[in-house]
């Protein structure tokens, strides 16, 4: 294979580079005071933060810890979340955009003190992060996102210049951000959540969580977990609640390729402020070589073009702007974005003020995510912190939540019928190997999946979870929901949420 290829498979380099233990499936029924669902940055974290204080806790992750969205994320720590401040001072004044920039520069000082109390070696590095255009357009738009820093106190500067081998009209720069390895540094705070008495269950998928008297967390095996708190930490809430979580957000996938580059990398983090977007950044090998990481093609999942021409066109970007010396990864993520665009984080009801959710950080988890944890914590023990109201699920603002409602439930709605209504000819017969498709099985829509041993793979496209068809992700090999973000491994076997049951197997007649 001619190492300027497209590997054949996705593969996160920080799973690639790393080796984490694994933990029991939970077998039994048992209590705790607080049970945390869900292993990414924020469940690890929070189950960390509330141990250290004595507190009891279970963690319990559907797949394994961290093979979700931390452990393919591109791994900036930043408060530049792109263009946002800006739009927070309109849309909620600039108290509340000051408390978000805060929150987030608080969470990226909590992570560095621990790097350095716990010496964790996770390749934490200080990066100036720049958004960049080449665009007269935006332009403007850089400047008003200046004048916004200026307003809220942060250290930022345009500049016409970066060290990229890109052409640039002007760039925002917010300096003393940060990088890190993901899965170094979460697999050190697993180290000492268990060491403070933690328990962790992986491969133990919540059903529901029952809120009679106390909650009980129900796992898809029948087990029960009593305790005094529940934190869903697990991308999509584990229950609604009646917060209709699922009509307040939407699902969006994005690609990553780790790339050896012709051309020495001069260090930063960056993010274009055109489309298609552009997220740069580098990562350290073992030798000390440079892996160039190139994000974006951001769309809403289950739905665009065929997914492995986004990898494509990152791998056209990285051919032009850097040369590719060798094709090493190349993965994808998938993140929630909210309304407003602010995360939802606290009760996740009014009904169920027991049971606390952590979900909608639009890309941005690594900081969104470590804030949220601190927040949860504080919630927990009873200790006051500011940044509670700004976050409150229960939250709702005429402008802009009313238009991006409407605008995403009527798209659910063109997708739920649109799905029933497709004509299919194509049948699992015709399939190669190593190949996907809807098809037609028994005169009905079915998904049909070739392995590469030619063994066929025949599920109903009916998502479970509010019965939208789901499309085939040729670049990850699933089966996606274009509603409301559910994802299924070829066989049907849930990948992420809100779906909690299986798609069904068909048997062909």
């Amino acid at each position: 294979m001619n190492p300027q290829d497209m590997p054949q498979f996705p593969e996160s380099y920080w799973w690639d580079s790393t080796t984490l233990p694994s933990f029991p499936k939970l077998s039994e029924s048992s209590t705790a005071e607080i049970v945390v669902v869900g292993g990414g940055i924020t469940g690890i974290t929070a189950a960390y933060l509330l141990a250290k204080e004595g507190l009891n806790v279970v963690l319990v992750e559907a797949g394994r810890l961290l093979s979700g969205t931390t452990g393919n994320t591109t791994a900036k720590v930043t408060a530049q979340h792109d263009l946002i401040y800006d739009e927070l001072i309109h849309n909620f004044g600039q108290e509340k955009a000051q408390l978000y920039y805060k929150a987030n520069h608080d969470a990226m000082q909590f992570m560095k003190h621990i790097i350095h109390e716990h010496e964790i070696e996770c390749d934490f590095t200080e990066q100036d992060a720049f958004i960049y255009t080449n665009s007269d357009k935006y332009i403007k738009k850089l400047e008003k996102e200046l004048a916004a820093y200026e307003k809220l106190g942060i250290h930022g500067e345009l500049v016409d210049q970066i060290a990229l081998p890109i052409p640039i009209k002007s760039a925002l720069v917010m300096h003393k951000q940060a990088q890190f390895h993901p899965l170094k540094y979460a697999g050190k705070l697993v180290q000492l959540f268990i060491q403070s008495g933690g328990t962790i269950y992986e491969q133990t998928t919540v059903e529901t969580v029952e809120t009679d008297e106390q909650p009980v967390v129900v796992t898809t095996d029948g087990h029960k977990i009593a305790c005094k708190h529940v934190v869903s930490c697990s991308h999509f809430p584990i229950i609604d609640g009646m917060g209709f979580y699922f009509a307040r957000m939407h699902a969006e996938r994005s690609y990553v390729i780790g790339v050896k580059s012709e051309k020495r990398y001069l260090g930063g983090m960056y993010l274009s402020a055109d489309e298609p977007k552009r997220s740069i950044r580098s990562a350290t090998l073992g030798n000390g070589e440079n892996l160039i990481l190139i994000g974006g093609e951001s769309h809403t999942t289950g739905q665009g073009i065929c997914t492995i021409k986004h990898y494509e066109a990152l791998q056209a970007f990285a051919h032009s702007t850097f040369g590719i010396q060798e094709f090493g990864y190349r993965w994808s993520a998938q993140d929630f974005v909210t309304l407003d665009n602010l995360p939802y984080i606290g009760h996740i009801s009014s009904s169920t003020p027991d049971v606390y959710v952590a979900t909608g950080y639009r890309k941005w988890g690594m900081s969104t995510g470590t804030a949220a944890a601190l927040l949860l914590r504080d919630m927990i023990i009873g200790k006051e912190n500011a940044y509670q109201e700004l976050y409150t699920p229960s939250r709702f603002h005429a402008t802009p939540d009313v238009k991006n409602f409407i605008v995403q439930n009527v798209d659910v709605a063109k997708h739920l019928i649109g799905g029933k209504l497709q004509i299919i000819r194509k049948k699992p017969e015709s399939l190669s190997n190593d190949e996907g498709a809807v098809v037609s099985v028994n005169g009905k829509r079915a998904g049909a999946y070739r392995d590469q041993k030619g063994n066929l793979h025949i599920v109903d496209t009916t998502c479970t979870h509010l019965g939208c068809e789901v499309e085939w992700n040729e670049g990850d090999r699933s089966w996606d929901c274009p509603c409301h973000g559910s994802r299924f491994s070829y066989d049907g076997d849930v990948l992420e949420g809100p779906a909690s049951q299986p798609l069904k197997k068909i048997q062909q007649s």
